[in-house]
């Protein structure tokens, strides 16, 4: 059994290296990732909701031949999105589970949309308030997704052009990880979950992944344990939480209530050249200094 607390070697030297204060802490950059959840095809012999994820190809600068959900950056363009092109609730209904200024949950929320876009062909998006895009799957939607990633052209501008609205009440706020202090690369990521649109549909996009899957998440945490899927805490952590729940609808149902508070993993070295992620329900987590 893999133990999902522990670090790879190399991350335990970094580390200790951070424990002596050899590195300096960098800033963490605002993300936004989507649990895109599925009922299973037809024929399945399990009744349970199904999480897309995929694997970062193994020259990735963060998280390399991880297994992970769509999601990346705040594009500083991605706040610009004009009201006329925004349904459900506003950026400031948002704030408050988003821990974050109006401004900045708007683009979370557009980064959200965005990235699920560029990393799955998914697009939660309409031409109104009670419709979705039915079809990603064209040669010029596929144009557009690769302008969206090279950064030739904005998210607003996409939907201005094809006069479709962002369905901001598609998503729901699950959760909120920091990357620990000691990583060169430091992410304050907001997690989402969202349904599959109907009538749209995933596709290997290629790009930053080099394989998806939809798969379970108490497979997907099984397939873990076994060392045939690379999962990061936060999405063992979130694939654990999934798995507690029968429907979409019962996912969807707790992230209208659910209480989203930011969580910063923290690093436990041990005598024998191992560390571990320690959270804050975790025994020996250090407690706010504050």
């Amino acid at each position: 059994m893999t133990d999902p607390r522990a670090l790879p070697p190399s991350f335990a030297e970094t580390a200790r290296a951070y424990a002596r204060g050899e590195l300096q802490v960098a800033e963490p950059r605002p993300a936004a990732t989507v649990v895109l959840l599925r009922d299973p095809p037809a024929g399945t012999p399990s009744t349970e909701p199904q999480a897309y994820l995929l694997r970062r190809v193994a020259t990735m600068a963060f998280a390399a031949g991880m297994f992970v959900f769509p999601g990346g950056s705040v594009d500083p363009r991605d706040e610009e999105l004009p009201d006329t092109a925004w349904v459900g609730p506003p950026a400031t209904a948002w704030a408050g589970p988003l821990t974050a200024t109006a401004p900045l949950a708007r683009s979370l929320v557009c980064a959200a949309v965005r990235e699920t876009f560029e990393e799955s062909g998914v697009l939660l998006a309409g031409p109104s308030a009670d419709e979705v895009v039915l079809d990603t799957s064209s040669e010029d939607w596929e144009t557009d997704r690769l302008a969206l990633l090279d950064r030739s052209l904005s998210l607003a501008e996409l939907l201005q052009r094809r006069g479709l609205v962002l369905r901001a009440d598609l998503l729901r706020a699950w959760a909120h990880w920091v990357t620990p202090e000691f990583e060169p690369r430091r992410y304050d990521t907001r997690f989402f979950v969202a349904a599959m649109p109907a009538g749209q549909r995933t596709r290997d996009v290629g790009g930053e992944s080099d394989r998806v899957t939809w798969i379970r998440p108490a497979d997907a945490l099984h397939a873990h344990s076994r060392g045939e899927l690379a999962l990061l805490p936060p999405t063992i952590v979130t694939l654990a939480e999934l798995a507690t729940y029968p429907s979409i609808d019962a996912v969807l149902a707790a992230g209208t209530e659910r209480d989203v508070r930011p969580v910063l993993p923290k690093i436990a070295l041990g005598d024998d050249d191992q560390a571990r992620l320690l959270l804050p329900h975790d025994d020996g987590y250090p407690p706010d200094p504050s």
